[in-house]
């Protein structure tokens, strides 16, 4: 069970629009962003974090935690070097295993890149390549837990949960030169 359920609190998202699209922040009622989201519409969004999870209730809201979580995150999209400055307090669902690359994940500094390999290694598990793309995959809170910042060993973008297009916009915004990077993967 839930969480959020076995307390009785409420949650809370709100929704946005800004330079790559829709965005969704998902709050519990202590505050904690539960879920960011990436997408193209809002009905999008909302069944995602339906899917995501199930046996929650969630409320739609233009105010309070969930709104200004939103709109933190359009403006780390916006000026990437204001993630330290966002204040959220960032919760996370997930296994101990997904825990800790996320933890890894949250360590990367604004443009720097990583591969999964090297990721599997951060998180101390060498040989869980496969595992640590999953664990990627698996991210609740695009964004502000940047798994755009994971790249395949040859310097190529490869999947992005929301879009290997808003992948390459969020690293180019952060300062990665992606010409150059394929470039040099060419020779």
């Amino acid at each position: 069970m839930s969480t959020l359920k076995q307390c009785g609190c409420s949650a809370s998202f709100a929704l946005t629009k800004g330079m790559l699209g829709w965005s969704l922040a998902a709050v519990d009622s202590e505050g904690r962003v539960r879920a960011v989201f990436l997408g193209e519409t809002r009905t999008e969004l909302r069944e995602a974090l339906t899917k995501r999870f199930p046996r929650e209730t969630w409320r739609e809201v233009d105010a309070g935690p969930a709104q200004r979580a939103v709109v933190a995150v359009n403006r780390v999209i916006d000026a990437p070097t204001a993630t330290l400055a966002t204040g959220l307090r960032l919760a996370p669902v997930g296994t101990p295993f997904q825990q800790r690359v996320w933890s890894e994940l949250r360590a990367l500094r604004v443009g720097e890149t990583v591969t999964y390999a090297e990721l599997s290694r951060r998180a101390g598990c060498p040989r869980a390549v496969r595992a640590v793309a999953q664990a990627c995959g698996a991210n609740p809170i695009a964004v502000l837990i940047p798994c755009h910042r994971v790249i395949a060993a040859s310097g190529a973008l490869s999947g992005y949960r929301w879009g290997v297009e808003r992948k390459a916009a969020l690293l180019e915004r952060e300062g990665v030169d992606l010409a150059l990077r394929a470039g040099a993967n060419q020779t």
